[in-house]
């Protein structure tokens, strides 16, 4: 099934012809939009060896069928210490400042079975019923970061709304205290800048996170009842959590906290940002949308959320892999030590998968995307992003029905960055409400 009106944006980036040359990769130019460039890859030179701007060299996977037997293949290692590089040079792969924090025991970073440990602990914690449980407060906290700028009459959709939303539910369901949060919002600003702020201010940030959170867990760790409440924390929960008498210690528990705020929000910060931005530059996929809404109708949000997941995903490369021995990727020869970033927004757009994988198609049907990857480390968060991403594009939808961009597409910048995509600011208009609405 497709929709009456797919479209296709018009792209900001030069036209890449068969036979052009190799297109140059990680400029601004390039984050602007990056699908042209990667198509030519995908059909030139799909499993890419290139310089990332960090200095260090990486494969680079565009295909869809070999993107999908990468994020599954075993001998693709996601810890550190198989990279080949000398050790001063790990600090340039990964999430910044997460070495230096004692940070790295989460399940972006280790496999099986300690992965397989980890992952089986959380998951006893960070249950589907949690999730769904917590779908009023997302409701609540979207329509209070709504209610502050609704009768404005205009926006910064991302330090708004985009942002604090995810923040702001990652703390509340994790459980840290309501005063607390503001910090946990200026941490996560720093982290989000990628190089944008003061020198070394993201592993200072880090550092201040792991910190805290530390102090928490011992705290939950000391107070925690002996049965549960209805209504307990993630992150009693994860402490609480055990596997035949196995329990997180409290660095994994601190990891796990980090990597679930890290992780959890930039992705929910990029969802929404490009998510609107995409349906704002598709008008006639957005009018269907919001039709939709009016009529009580959830399947084309539900569809819509995959199909921006797709189109224009808040993932651009799936995080760092390292082949433990030598193995083949799309015909090339990868030697044991080697990095591997499998291009997620590239795969996503493949035309072996994908019929017209360059249009927006709300409806699609046909969407097994690899936006939150796939195998053993298919994001354990993305229920709760995908929640989060329904609440926020319905409720701006219906609430403002009139929202437009405010000034020139072009004029958007992308942030800098190697694994995210996602705008640095979206300035929008729309009619101001009278009067905000009456919500919980």
């Amino acid at each position: 099934m497709t929709s009456t009106n797919p479209s296709t944006a018009p792209s900001t980036a030069p036209d890449i012809t068969p036979g052009s040359p190799a297109p140059e990769l990680f400029t601004w130019e390039f984050a602007t939009d990056p699908y042209p460039a990667y198509a030519w890859l995908r059909e030139h030179a799909p499993v890419h060896r290139t310089t990332l701007p960090s200095g260090v060299e990486a494969w680079l996977v565009t295909r869809y069928a070999d993107a999908k037997q990468a994020l599954a293949d075993q001998r693709l290692s996601k810890n550190p210490a198989h990279h080949d590089e000398p050790s001063h040079a790990k600090g340039r792969t990964g999430i910044p400042g997460e070495r230096k924090a004692d940070l790295m025991t989460h399940l972006l970073n280790i496999d099986p079975p300690d992965h397989t440990r980890l992952r089986r602990l959380v998951s006893k914690a960070f249950t589907p019923r949690r999730v769904a449980a917590f779908a009023p407060r997302v409701q609540e906290l979207t329509d209070h970061l709504i209610d502050g700028f609704a009768q404005k009459g205009s926006a910064d959709l991302i330090h708004e709304f985009a942002f604090p939303l995810p923040i702001y539910a990652i703390c509340d369901l994790l459980g840290v205290p309501a005063e607390d949060q503001d910090d946990f919002r200026d941490w996560a600003g720093m982290m989000i800048r990628h190089g944008g702020g003061p020198r070394g201010g993201v592993a200072r940030s880090v550092k201040k996170m792991r910190g805290y959170l530390a102090e928490l867990i011992h705290r939950k760790r000391a107070e925690l009842p002996e049965h549960p409440s209805p209504d307990e924390d993630l992150l009693s929960g994860l402490i609480r959590a055990s596997d035949h008498g196995e329990h997180l210690t409290e660095n994994e528990a601190a990891a796990m906290a980090f990597i679930l705020l890290f992780a959890g929000f930039e992705t929910t910060v990029n969802l929404i940002g490009n998510g609107t931005f995409q349906l704002l530059m598709h008008p006639e996929q957005r009018t269907l949308l919001q039709e939709s809404l009016a009529a009580g109708e959830r399947g084309l949000l539900e569809t819509g959320i995959e199909e921006l997941l797709r189109y224009d995903g808040p993932v651009e490369l799936a995080t760092w892999r390292f082949a433990t021995e030598p193995l083949t990727i799309g015909g090339e020869r990868i030697a044991a030590g080697d990095p591997v970033l499998v291009v997620l927004a590239a795969a996503d757009r493949d035309p072996e998968r994908f019929t017209a994988p360059d249009t927006l198609d709300l409806a699609r049907r046909d969407n097994q995307h690899l936006g939150y990857g796939h195998g053993i480390h298919y994001c354990l968060g993305a229920p709760l992003a995908r929640l989060e991403g329904q609440a926020a594009l319905a409720t701006l939808l219906t609430r403002l029905p009139d929202l437009r961009l405010a000034g020139e597409p072009g004029d958007l910048r992308w942030r800098g960055g190697l694994i995210m995509r996602g705008l640095r600011a979206l300035p929008v208009e729309f009619t101001p409400e009278t009067a905000p609405p009456v919500t919980g």
